[in-house]
This record gives C-alpha cells, sequence and structure tokens, in this order.
C-alpha cells in the first residue's frame, strides 16, 4: 500500500443512495459503510461502484454475515469500524469511526479520535446529509473532512 489512499466513509443510506453521492464515491480507492444499509441491494449498487466495499452491521440492517465491527489497519495507523458509538474505545484503537447518530463528529475522547460521517442517505435530527473523506498517506496523520450530499 504505497502513496496514499482516499477513502469514502459513509453511514446511514438507509436504502437512499443520491446519485451525487454515488458519483462522488466512486473517485475512492476504498468505502467504508458505517451501517444502516438496510438492503442487500442497496449495498450491491455501492459495490457496483468498483471500489473496494468495507461494511459493518447497523442496527436497521438484517444480513447476519455482515460483522458488528470492524478492524482495520492503514499506513500503521488502526481503525475501529462500528455503527453504534461505545462510551469507551477498544484498547489500542486511534479511531473510532461510527454511524447511527445521524450527527458528524469529530472528537477526542481520551486516547482515541471518535468519527462520524453523519448521515448519507437519510437526514435526521437537523443534520443535513453528508459523507467524510478519510484521506491517508505515509508518515501522516489521517485527515477527514465531511462532504454536503447534494
Amino acid at each position: 500500500m504505497a502513496g496514499s489512499l482516499r477513502i469514502a466513509v459513509i453511514a446511514d443510506t438507509h436504502d437512499r443512495l443520491p446519485p451525487a453521492l454515488l458519483e462522488a464515491i466512486r473517485q475512492a480507492h476504498e468505502i467504508w459503510h458505517l451501517g444502516d444499509v438496510c438492503e442487500q441491494a442497496t449495498l450491491n449498487v455501492i459495490q457496483d461502484l468498483g471500489p473496494k466495499v468495507f461494511v459493518v452491521r447497523g442496527n436497521q440492517d438484517n444480513q447476519p454475515d455482515w460483522p458488528m465491527s470492524l478492524k482495520l489497519e492503514r499506513f500503521g495507523h488502526r481503525f475501529h469500524l462500528v455503527h453504534i458509538p461505545p462510551g469507551h474505545a477498544p484498547a489500542g484503537t486511534e479511531y473510532l469511526l461510527h454511524g447511527h447518530t445521524h450527527v458528524p463528529r469529530d472528537q477526542k475522547v481520551e486516547e482515541t479520535r471518535f468519527l462520524n460521517p453523519g448521515p448519507a442517505g437519510l437526514a435526521n435530527k437537523g443534520a443535513p446529509r453528508s459523507f467524510a473523506w478519510l484521506e491517508l498517506a505515509e508518515g501522516r496523520e489521517p485527515v477527514f473532512r465531511l462532504a454536503a450530499v447534494r
């Protein structure tokens, strides 16, 4: 994995895939979906975009083969993907990425940075639809930035 990675981080699509979202995330090296996809057909559309897709099961998902959480490492950084945010991150987690709240988040809790890209498909609780770009490069701190879904 030389150079850099641009990861599209999405959550809470709830079977809604705005065309602008699909066009934007098609440019990613990887797509991380943080749960509440809902139907397998919705995930199939995302997978058909081309980038490798990693998904965790949300409380609205009924696919038992989707994991409840994933641990990924990129360029030496440790990421924990889960739908519902825990009160405390698992030991050794640098970055905990979650959905569920439908509210974007970038907050340091103890030694872990909690990140939520907001709701990609179903706006709720006053937050507009959004996703995030996670930009990774060798020897650099990850950059997490929100992007609006129009």
